[in-house]
């Protein structure tokens, strides 16, 4: 789905410190991936380049083709992307942090989930977790740009850094963190007390680490 180019207001100002301030970006235009990758994007991603397969993809709660692909660490990610892009020919990588909630956000202002105001407005089966694995993606309801799973199901790997208090000194324009070992994360998590995370909601993981709710999705660059 084309995410269209202008400004957006990112973070806010009643959560957690990292969220703060508020501030206006400017992002190009980009095309981001309806869902996150499945397991049956990534186990055919598995037998054309002999790249292995994360460690629960087996298991009863994680085989689903239909089901995100989790367990998939930063570096396997931008492997995949990398990749996909030669496949295609596009130019795919995971989306900053600053892509990833515009596009979360799906044009409108200030609310608190893709959605709306309403925790219980996503179309989610249940609220509560833990769930028994990630729900196939594409169920819920998508947002305004047509994109599903944005703060549910698993947390999805970003391209940048993270920097506790990057909002303060952000570029205005495509911003994208650098210079500490840990990277972003965005999106909720089926093994969340509460399975829906609010649009500015930020998480981090150190890149060669891998758990049963982090995957991912990637963008295309349209060009400036």
């Amino acid at each position: 789905m084309i995410i269209p180019e202008g400004d957006f207001v990112m973070g806010s100002s009643a959560r957690r410190e990292d969220e703060k301030p508020v501030h206006n970006v400017y992002i190009n235009a980009f095309e981001m991936a309806l869902t996150p990758v499945t397991n049956g994007e990534y186990r055919y991603y598995s037998t054309q380049t002999g790249a292995d397969l994360p460690p629960w993809i087996d298991e009863p709660e994680f085989y689903d083709d239909r089901q995100p692909v989790v367990g998939v660490n930063w570096n396997e990610a931008r492997a995949y992307c990398q990749w996909l892009s030669e496949e295609s020919g596009l130019t795919l990588r995971l989306p900053t942090e600053a892509e990833r909630e515009k596009a979360t956000r799906g044009g409108q202002l200030g609310q608190l989930f893709p959605w709306g105001e309403d925790i219980a407005g996503g179309g989610h089966k249940r609220l509560n977790g833990p769930l028994n694995g990630p729900e196939p993606v594409g169920t819920g309801n998508a947002n305004n740009f047509g994109l599903y799973n944005l703060a549910d199901t698993v947390h999805e790997w970003c391209l940048d850094a993270y920097l506790p208090h990057f909002y303060a000194n952000s570029p205005e324009r495509n911003p994208c963190a650098f210079g500490t070992p840990r990277r972003v994360a965005r999106g909720g998590s089926w093994r969340h007390q509460i399975v829906v995370t609010p649009s500015s909601s930020r998480s981090s993981l150190p890149p060669t680490l891998r758990y049963t709710d982090f995957g991912f999705r990637w963008v295309r660059e349209l060009g400036c």
